[in-house]
């Protein structure tokens, strides 16, 4: 809402009024004065030939001020408050459900993980298999732990838990947040599932389609490429690996 004064006049007027009173006195001018057409009008102020024929048959009557709601309830102090209560307990609910959510209480209560399929190398040929990242990102810590691996498999996502996220973490990892996919979810024969039986990891999962919603990992991965992958020139696979074991140890000394 924004507010027109005159001299006699204080009136509120809708956030979505394409027209202000000022609007509809020129538009009258110019059609009465400078013989501007209709179509001519509504390109000009960008609305519709209805439109301006509203207007001209209100400036005939010198009306060129929007008319007010006439619905007295919309108006009220007791209505406004009533309003404000309910947006501030919708927010309040929404909040609640972020932090509960969100918000782990201790190092190692939820560790996000995610997969990443990298660029090829410089040089490389189309054809050559990609390598990829699989990141682990601590909910309540935020340190992050990264490896490369040759494919996206099953036993990839296994010797990154054991190799690059258990050796490396120093807190006990009591669960795993990841999507579904099937690097990460299966039976108990599965070479990832059965790390974590091992090690007495709970697997939660995102809803299915939903991978978005395992955001902490996704962002973190958007980082490491930002921050990381899309800074560095790498000569090779072993170079590539070197370098984000370089990074991951800035990000968790000096960023964290």
């Amino acid at each position: 809402m924004f507010t027109v004064l005159g001299e006699n006049t204080v009136m509120n007027i809708h956030r979505k009024t394409k027209l202000t009173p000022f609007h509809r006195e020129e538009i009258w001018r110019l059609h009465h004065q400078e013989k501007f057409t209709v179509t001519y009008l509504a390109e000009r102020f960008m609305v519709s030939r209805p439109t301006i024929y509203k207007v001209l048959k209100q400036g005939r009557l010198n009306l060129f001020v929007p008319l007010a709601s006439k619905n007295e309830r919309y108006r009220t102090i007791k209505y406004g408050i009533k309003r404000l209560a309910k947006i501030e307990k919708s927010i309040e609910e929404k909040l609640k459900k972020r932090a509960k959510r969100y918000n782990k209480n201790y190092p190692g209560e939820m560790v996000h993980v995610d997969t990443k399929r990298l660029p090829l190398l410089k040089g490389d040929l189309k054809n050559r298999t990609r390598e990829y990242l699989f990141v682990g990102i601590d909910d309540f810590s935020r340190e992050l732990y990264a490896g490369i691996y040759p494919d996206k498999s099953q036993f990839s996502a296994a010797e990154f838990l054991r190799w690059d996220l258990l050796e490396q973490y120093p807190y006990t990892v009591e669960s795993t947040y990841s999507d579904n996919g099937r690097e990460y979810k299966g039976t108990s024969e599965h070479a990832f599932v059965e790390m974590c039986l091992t090690h007495k990891i709970n697997q939660k999962f995102t809803k299915p389609a939903c991978p978005q919603t395992n955001g902490k990992a996704e962002r973190v991965i958007r980082t490491l490429m930002e921050m990381w992958h899309n800074q560095e020139e790498f000569i090779s696979s072993d170079d590539r690996k070197k370098k984000l074991k370089r990074f991951l140890n800035y990000y968790n000394t000096v960023t964290s």
